[in-house]
Order: C-alpha cells, then structure tokens, then sequence
C-alpha cells in the first residue's frame, strides 16, 4: 500500500499498466495478451502513462474520453476509403480494459478514482447497427446468386452469428450436412507484438476465445442448399473461403472484400460485426429464447448476450404494449 503522497508521486501510470499486463499474460490467451498490449501502447499509456498515480487520484477522466473520441475520429476521418480497416476502434473496449488497470491499482494501493466518467460510456454504447430487413434481403439475394465460395462468409455471419475470425476459419470438415450443423473450431486473428518486437504484428490462428465459443450451431435453410451443392467439390481439410488447404482469408482482407459487396449491393457501410447483431436481433423477433441464442453467439452468459446482442426496437415494443 501507498503510505504517503511522495510514494504516489514517484510511481508512473504506465508501470502500473505493464504490471498489469504482466499479470494477465499467463491467466489469458495469447491473442487477448496482445490486443491488451495494443490498447495500451496505442491508446491508453500515450495519454496517462507518463502520470503520476498521485495525479490521476483527482484526474478527469472525461479528458481522457474526449481524447480517444477525438483520436478515433481523426483516424477514421484518415481511413473513409478504408472504413473496414477502423472496426477495431472501439471506445467502449478501450474503456473497459482502462477500468480493468485502475481496479488493480485500486486493489493494490488503495487509491480510489473518480470513475463516474466511465458509466456515460457504459450507458451509450449498447445501440449498435444493425441491417434492415430489406438491406438483410437485398444482401442475401445477391450472395446466393454470385455462387462464389468467397461469399459464404458473410452468409454465415448474417444466418449464423459467426464473428469475423471465425469464418475465416472454417473449414469444410467443420461442415456436417447430414445432421445440418457446423462446428465452430478456430479462430484467425492478427495480433499486435508491441513497439520493440521486430516483427510487429503476426497472423494467428487459434482455438475460439472461450470454451463455449467453441460451439455447434444449426445450418440455415438459406444455406443449406449451396453448402450441398459445394462441400464436394473440395478436400475436407480445405478453409471454406479460399478452397485450399494452405491458404486462408485473414479478417481485415476479408473485411475489404465485405465492402465491396456492399457497394455492389448499394448498402450503407457498417461494420463487419454489424451482421452477427442482425443475425442475434433477428433471432429474438421470430422468438428464439435469450438462452438458446447465447448458446449460439458461443457467449459465456446469458447476460453478454442481453447487454450486446438483443436490441429491441419499435417494431417489438409495440407489438407488445397492443397486446394488453
């Protein structure tokens, strides 16, 4: 513990922040040690690292908000030909693992802070984007007509809830047309090394994040049909999206690719992970219980799934509130 204010003075945010990191490199998986790292090296530790643990004890954290709000902005307004390459700035997820940072500092040196800044954040950034049905429909049609192996992926997210690493990892064999189930397996995902590595960055491919991550999800109908006209066609062992067995889509070229089809099909850009919550919203407007669909989204609780994935809109409050 921190007896007095000269010990807060002499200890920098960006120690406590390695220190942390350090604690969680054993207890999580590779990929999560490093987007770790990257939130902090790239967002957190260039705004706050070089502060004292006794100036961030009456520190605003609405100045740090304001900073990353700005900093995202600035990127994103530098990408706008390349919005896919900007799907990983998320604000809320910066947040959290800042919360995380100071929750050990708080644990450690009993040094309390002004947090309330945070829960603005926490309150805001549950409405997400979503396809409209005629978007879902205009998408589809053009998908299944382009016959193009390539394009599965994105039927999959939007029948199938799968996150963007995961289609890039599947493989046919993780396909079972007789039962009409598919597995979820694998994982791809490029993962930041830090500032000293040589190699700055590596492609990785991985169990899925979690245990129930790792799931058994029923084939769509609007699959189904092209799945069977296709598995044949390649080797078991083959990645879904290439048809070869030694080569593989990596997410941000498959998230190019995903823009273009929506340019193709005239549809607003939003992110790739906009489909997995169409796919989630859709699910609970036919009926689906919260249960079964966080069994699906391969989510560790029902209550991920609540808070992230289940938007209700008009459509649904409505149809409801006529009911009494």
């Amino acid at each position: 513990m921190l007896e007095n204010t000269e010990e807060k003075e002499n200890i920098l945010f960006s120690k406590c922040c390695y220190d942390w990191l350090k604690q969680k490199e054993h207890s999580v998986k590779v990929s999560s040690y490093y987007n770790y790292k990257f939130a902090i090296e790239k967002h957190i530790s260039p705004v706050l690292g070089e502060k004292t643990l006794a100036e961030l004890e009456n520190y605003d954290f609405n100045d740090f908000i304001r900073q990353e709000k700005s900093l995202i902005k600035n990127i994103k307004n530098e990408k706008q030909d390349n919005l896919e390459e900007t799907d990983d700035l998320d604000l809320k997820s910066i947040v959290t693992k800042l919360k995380s940072i100071l929750n050990y500092i708080t644990k450690k040196y009993c040094i309390i802070f002004d947090l309330d800044a945070f829960s603005v954040i926490s309150a805001n950034s549950n409405e997400v984007a979503v396809f409209k049905d005629y978007e879902s429909h205009k998408l589809t049609k053009y998908l299944v007509s382009s016959n193009n192996i390539k394009n599965l992926g994105v039927l999959f997210s939007l029948y199938s809830g799968l996150r963007i690493g995961e289609v890039c990892g599947l493989k046919w064999c993780d396909i079972d047309l007789e039962d009409e189930v598919l597995y979820v397996n694998r994982t791809v995902q490029r993962i930041y090394l830090g500032k000293k590595d040589t190699e700055k960055t590596r492609l990785l491919i991985s169990k899925p994040k979690t245990q129930k991550s790792k799931r058994k999800i029923p084939i769509s109908k609007v699959l189904l049909k092209q799945l069977k006209e296709l598995k044949n066609k390649y080797p078991p062992d083959a990645f879904v999206l290439t048809g070869k067995t030694d080569k593989f889509y990596e997410p941000s070229s498959y998230r190019y690719d995903y823009k273009i089809i929506l340019q193709k099909c005239k549809i607003p850009y939003r992110k790739y992970h906009a489909l997995r919550h169409t796919f989630s919203t859709n699910c609970i407007k036919v009926g689906m219980d919260v249960k079964s669909l966080s069994e699906v989204l391969g989510h560790s609780s029902i209550g991920i799934t609540m808070n992230l994935y289940v938007h209700s809109n008009n459509e649904i409050k409505k149809k409801y509130i006529n009911k009494l």
